[in-house]
């Protein structure tokens, strides 16, 4: 009897261990960790949008080539300097020499794909924007599936799917807000450019995720300084010269153009570092609350209307996005890859992986 007794006191205590382990990846260092950069990625897309809007809407400023343009040009200044004062493999002259044409393929999807999305608002409604944008994340998925061998697990799909939910209710927000009233001179265009630009964010992102990981930061931000500096430089002479001589310049204007551009800077400088602990996919799950940020910032600035909605939508898309980065991806390596069979258990979420390893022991133990 005393051993019976002993037993059932016993059991709540082992039920409660378990219960730890099974939760633990939910709350674990990394995955805040994981939380907290990724909303710091949404604050300097929160940054951009904000300068942006305060340009158009203030001083009838359209130039999103130009602050693009800005934004290379640093790259440029300090990345690819840093390049070029390396030595051996990562020398910048070696790297022309053996990959120029790839990355100018890659400078041309980052170019083109923040042009777009910005010029895309010209014809189409927010509402279009902010729904379409998402189909850059099953995209993002297809291309780490092929081309990074990502294989996901179903509750990867299942936390997909609720931040897309998150989206929709952000959405249906705005419209009871009413801040979906500029209907857009050509809304089929719009669309269209708005799908071109979220598919090319999703090739621009997969090509940073495999060069971070598998070579360096400083390699691509380097390079996509250089090509994105010439590419946005022509373009930029080619479409936006008209805008540019228009504006009359003032302090103002030129501080919210520095702004942008430290915004954009961060952006691109720390985006790299969270993509090597996670990966491109949860990354731009991540930022999905940038829209929510701008919001909230436009509840003072430019008197947009509030509404519970867009609490509810911040909440779920925050639920699935700690649901995607709670359970680590695999990565199957292919049967004539070199890579040590060390690395089958996948580089997305590494961190996570091994506090899995080191529960999944505490779990045998006990």
């Amino acid at each position: 009897a005393s051993l019976s007794i002993t037993n059932s006191q016993s059991l709540p205590k082992l039920m409660s261990i378990e219960s730890l382990l099974l939760f633990s990846p939910l709350f674990s260092r990394n995955i805040l960790k994981t939380i907290a950069l990724g909303q710091m990625l949404s604050l300097c897309i929160c940054g951009t949008a904000i300068t942006s809007q305060y340009l158009a809407e203030r001083y009838k400023v359209n130039t999103p080539m130009l602050q693009s343009f800005i934004n290379y040009c640093l790259l440029f200044l300090i990345y690819t300097v840093m390049l070029a004062f390396q030595s051996g493999s990562d020398n910048l002259l070696y790297i022309l020499k053996k990959k120029w044409w790839k990355y100018i393929l890659l400078g041309l999807a980052d170019v083109e794909a923040n042009y777009l999305i910005v010029r895309a608002y010209q014809y189409t409604t927010l509402t279009s924007v902010q729904l379409l944008d998402c189909f850059g994340i099953p995209v993002l998925m297809a291309l780490s599936w092929f081309i990074l061998y990502a294989r996901y697990r179903v509750i990867h799909f299942i936390a997909v799917a609720v931040c897309l939910l998150g989206v929709g209710t952000m959405v249906g927000a705005d419209i009871l807000a009413g801040r979906e009233e500029n209907t857009g001179n050509n809304v089929l265009i719009g669309d269209i450019l708005v799908l071109l630009g979220a598919s090319l964010y999703a090739v621009s992102n997969v090509c940073e995720e495999y060069i971070v990981k598998k070579l360096s930061r400083r390699e691509f931000l380097g390079m996509v300084g250089l090509f994105g500096t010439i590419i946005s430089g022509i373009q930029l002479l080619i479409v936006e010269y008209k805008d540019i001589a228009s504006i009359h310049w003032d302090w103002k204007i030129a501080l919210l153009f520095v702004a942008f551009a430290l915004c954009m800077f961060c952006l691109y400088s720390f985006m790299p570092l969270v993509m090597k602990v996670t990966s491109a996919t949860s990354v731009n799950l991540g930022i999905l609350t940038a829209d929510l940020y701008s919001l909230f910032f436009g509840l003072f600035l430019f008197g947009y209307k509030f509404s519970g909605l867009y609490i509810l939508s911040f909440t779920v898309i925050m639920i699935g996005f700690i649901l995607y980065c709670s359970t680590p991806t695999r990565t199957a390596e292919p049967a004539e890859s070199s890579v040590p069979p060390v690395t089958s258990i996948g580089i997305d979420n590494l961190g996570l992986k091994l506090e899995e390893n080191l529960q999944e022991t505490h779990s045998a133990v006990l």
